[in-house]
């Protein structure tokens, strides 16, 4: 049993306030003995003193909000544990670069709104946390099961905000939500952008410790921008002249960790891209979910509603000889 509000116990003199005032209904008599002795009205005012009084109880329990202890169930299932690492630069709200048709083609912040939830709508059995970035990491959501916390955590992290790419935090940040939560066998990191800033060298050098420690994948979905060059290109660049794009794909491959890149400039790319890791983040994990104990204060606040409706009752009582 584990007590919420402890303090509310605080209040419980309160259930003796029935016994400790009188009431001042009735009628005058200047002298007692000619009255006849009324044992009904007696227990009926006793019972209503200790009706008054359980009501008072039940309603300060219920403050203190009782509950069973939590329980832990392992669980089994395919999917795996992974945090959603999501660009929240100005540049996320500017549409693709369109097709060939001459439609107008949707915003990015949009498109990866629609797709990643329909990726976690999904994967029941995935745990899955998110973090934003800009120019600081933005928390979003451990990680966990709940699905309407993570629904939640992916609209924050896919609403505008300001025009800077730190890519080092945001990944730094999402690392550090594996500390928390014992491993399932499979964990990565998705990472979505349009850009990419610049790591300095300390920063490399930790987030290389930190993604080796904990044997992390690495999927980064890198959304071009019209005329931008390719993370794939092969074209050589003079020194301090590579794009952030291909210098950081290039580090990521450095690593030695199962890493995968894609390119999107369409919805269709982009839907490509999660589709495969879908495919290849799907193993067998083993985790643990919390069941929420039952709440007993339900308990108590049903028992007062019906004392309440016991003393409303006996107030309505009548004798007629």
């Amino acid at each position: 049993m584990i007590i919420l509000h402890p303090w509310a116990f605080a209040l419980l003199p309160v259930a003796l306030l029935p016994f400790w005032l009188k009431g001042h209904q009735g009628q005058h008599y200047s002298w007692l003995d000619i009255m006849p002795e009324d044992l009904f009205s007696e227990r009926l005012n006793l019972a209503v003193k200790v009706v008054m009084s359980l009501l008072l109880l039940c309603i300060v329990i219920a403050l203190a909000s009782p509950r069973g202890s939590d329980e832990q169930v392992p669980r089994v299932g395919k999917g795996a544990q992974t945090v959603m690492v999501i660009d929240r630069s100005v540049s996320m709200d500017h549409p693709f670069a369109g097709d060939s048709s001459g439609h107008v083609a949707e915003i990015k912040s949009a498109t990866a709104r629609r797709i990643i939830t329909q990726f976690i709508d999904s994967r029941p059995n995935d745990m899955m946390g998110v973090v934003g970035f800009t120019n600081s990491a933005l928390y979003g959501i451990k990680i966990t099961t709940n699905r309407d916390a993570i629904h939640a955590a992916i609209v924050a992290a896919t609403s505008p905000s300001l025009n800077q790419t730190n890519i080092g935090a945001g990944l730094t940040e999402a690392v550090g939500l594996f500390d928390n939560i014992q491993s399932s066998g499979s964990r990565a990191v998705i990472l979505l952008s349009d850009g990419a800033g610049k790591l300095s060298p300390r920063v490399k050098f930790l987030l290389s410790e930190r993604l080796k420690s904990r044997k992390l994948s690495i999927y980064w979905i890198m959304l071009r921008e019209p005329g931008e060059a390719s993370i794939f290109s092969k074209e050589e660049y003079d020194e301090g002249r590579t794009p952030n794009s291909i210098v950081l794909h290039k580090y990521f491959q450095s690593l030695g960790l199962k890493y995968k890149a894609y390119e999107a400039d369409n919805p269709e790319t982009l839907q490509s891209a999660i589709n495969d890791i879908d495919t290849r983040e799907k193993k067998v994990i083993k985790y643990t979910e919390t069941i929420a104990g039952f709440d007993y204060s339900k308990i108590f606040v049903i028992s007062a509603l019906v004392l309440v409706l016991l003393i409303l009752g006996i107030k309505n009582l009548r004798m007629y000889e």
